[in-house]
C-alpha cells in the first residue's frame, strides 16, 4: 500500500464582489483621496486630523487642509483584515481589551509603519480638530496623538440634547467657539486667511448631495426595498460622511447613486450583493449599532442569504441624520456647522434613539430590531437592551441582539451570529403566524 498522501488543492480564490458604478466611483474617489493625503507633504499640503460624527470638513477645506479621518483608517484595515495585527500591538503597548478597536488599530498600525491603503506612510498631522459628539473616547484618543505629533490641538465643544431639544444657547456657544477659537487657530496653522464666502459654497454643495443621500435613503421604504440601508449604505454614507462633503465630487457622486436607485424602483429590483442581486425580499429589519468590519461581507451574506435587508439603520446617521430635515445651510453658515454638531446620532439621548428606532420600524413596514451590540464602542452599545425593550413595547415588533466587534476579528463568531440571526427570523415567522391566526379568528 502506497503511504504517499495526495497534495493538498490550494483553495479558490473568492470571487470578487459584485459592484454598482457608484460603488467602483467611490473606490476611486477613496483611491485619489489617499494619494493626495500621503503626497501632502512633498506637494506643501498641510493635513488636519478629525473624526466622522460632527467633522467640519467644509471649514476645514477653507484653509486648504487635507482631510484624515482615524476612524475611516481604521475601517480601511479591518475591510483589508489588517486590524486584527494592530489592535493585538496596542494591546502589547498596555491598551486595555476593552478600548475602543478604532483606536487600539490607529495606534497599532502606528506602531507599524503607519502605512495608507496605498502602502504609503501617512503624513503626520498639522492640526487635530476635534469636533466633540458625545464619544469620550475621541477626547481621549486625540490626547494620545496630540502627545505623539506635539501639534496643534483645537476642541469644538457640542452640548449633549440631553432632552431633544437644540436651543438658542447651544447654538451661540458653539458659534462662539467657532468665531473665537476654532477659525483662528485654522488661520494660524494654515496660513490661510478664512473666507466666509468660500464656506458658503462648500455648504451648498453639502446641501445638494445630503437631498441626494436622504432620497436614496428612503427608497427602503419601497417593496421590495432597492437598497439595504445597513451594508450597503456603508458604501452611501462614505464620501458624504468624510473627507468629501461640500466638493462637486460628492455632489456628482450622490448623482449618480440617485440615478442608480431611481432604475432599480423604477424596475422593482432588490438590493446589489457581493454576489449580485439580492433574491426575494423576505424579512425588512431596522438595524441598530455598527457592523463589523473584519468580516464585513461574510456578515452581510448572513442576511441576504435569508432574504432579510436592513431598511433603516441607526449607524447611517452617526455622521448627520439628514433624513429628519437637516441640511447645511449657506445662509447661516456657522449656526449651521453648529446644529449638524448638534444632530449626529451620537449625542443623541437614549429616548432620542428609541424614538428613531421605533419611527423607522414604523415608517418603513419592518418586521422588528436587530441590534448589533459592538464589544469596544460604549457610545453606541450602552444602554442596547433598554432600547430594544422600548421600541418592541412601542411598536409590537420583535428585537434581537447580535454581538461582534468593529475591527478586531476576535470578537467575531460567525457561527453564533448566523444561529441567533436564523432564530429571530424563525421568531418574526412565529410572529406573523400568529397575527395571521387572530386576524382569521376576528
Amino acid at each position: 500500500m502506497s503511504t504517499m498522501t495526495k497534495p493538498k488543492r490550494a483553495p479558490k480564490p473568492r470571487p470578487e464582489a459584485e459592484k454598482d458604478a457608484s460603488m467602483l466611483k467611490q473606490k476611486e474617489m477613496m483611491a485619489g483621496h489617499y494619494d493626495r493625503l500621503t503626497s501632502a507633504p512633498e506637494n506643501g499640503d498641510k493635513v488636519c486630523a478629525t473624526f466622522v460624527p460632527g467633522n467640519l470638513n467644509e471649514l476645514i477645506m477653507c484653509f486648504d487642509f487635507v482631510n484624515n479621518l482615524p476612524e475611516q483608517n481604521a475601517i480601511q484595515a479591518g475591510l483589508r483584515k489588517t486590524s486584527g495585527r494592530f489592535v493585538m500591538e496596542a494591546e502589547k503597548m498596555g491598551h486595555s481589551e476593552d478600548v475602543c478597536t478604532y483606536v487600539k488599530s490607529d495606534l497599532g498600525m502606528m506602531a507599524r509603519g503607519n502605512l495608507a491603503p496605498n502602502g504609503k506612510p501617512f503624513p503626520d498631522p498639522d492640526v487635530l480638530l476635534l469636533s466633540y459628539t458625545g464619544c469620550f473616547t475621541f477626547m481621549k484618543w486625540f490626547e494620545l496623538l496630540r502627545e505623539q505629533y506635539g501639534c496643534e490641538a483645537i476642541m469644538l465643544h457640542t452640548p449633549y440634547t440631553g432632552d431633544g431639544v437644540i436651543t438658542d444657547n447651544m447654538r451661540e456657544y458653539m458659534v462662539k467657539q467657532l468665531k473665537e477659537e476654532v477659525i483662528p487657530k485654522l488661520e494660524a496653522v494654515s496660513g490661510v486667511k478664512f473666507d466666509i464666502d468660500r464656506l458658503r459654497e462648500y455648504l451648498r454643495e453639502s446641501a445638494r448631495a445630503e437631498d441626494d443621500l436622504v432620497a436614496v435613503l428612503q427608497s427602503a421604504k419601497k417593496k421590495p426595498s432597492p437598497i439595504d440601508a445597513y451594508f450597503g449604505g456603508i458604501y452611501y454614507i462614505g464620501p458624504i460622511f468624510g473627507a468629501f462633503r461640500g466638493t462637486k465630487e460628492a455632489t456628482e457622486f450622490y448623482r449618480l447613486l440617485r440615478g442608480e436607485i431611481d432604475e432599480r424602483v423604477a424596475a422593482g429590483l432588490g438590493p446589489i450583493t457581493p454576489d449580485g442581486p439580492m433574491g426575494e425580499e423576505k424579512y425588512r429589519l431596522v438595524t441598530e449599532g455598527p457592523p463589523n468590519y473584519t468580516s464585513f461581507r461574510d456578515f452581510w451574506k448572513m442576511f441576504y442569504e435569508e432574504g432579510a435587508v436592513c431598511v433603516a439603520s441607526s449607524y447611517t446617521k452617526v455622521g448627520g441624520t439628514y433624513d429628519f430635515g437637516f441640511r447645511h445651510d449657506p445662509d447661516r453658515p456657522l449656526e449651521s456647522l453648529a446644529e449638524y454638531c448638534l444632530n449626529v446620532y451620537t449625542n443623541r439621548s437614549l429616548p432620542q434613539r428609541v424614538d428613531m428606532l421605533a419611527n423607522y420600524i414604523e415608517e418603513y413596514e419592518a418586521d422588528g430590531l436587530l441590534i448589533n451590540s459592538i464589544k469596544s464602542c460604549n457610545s453606541f452599545s450602552a444602554g442596547q437592551l433598554l432600547i430594544m425593550k422600548e421600541v418592541e413595547k412601542r411598536t409590537g415588533k420583535p428585537g434581537a441582539f447580535v454581538e461582534t466587534d468593529l475591527v478586531d476579528p476576535r470578537y467575531f463568531s460567525a457561527s453564533n451570529v448566523k444561529n441567533r440571526l436564523e432564530s429571530y427570523l424563525q421568531m418574526i415567522e412565529q410572529k406573523r403566524s400568529s397575527t395571521q391566526t387572530l386576524g382569521a379568528a376576528a
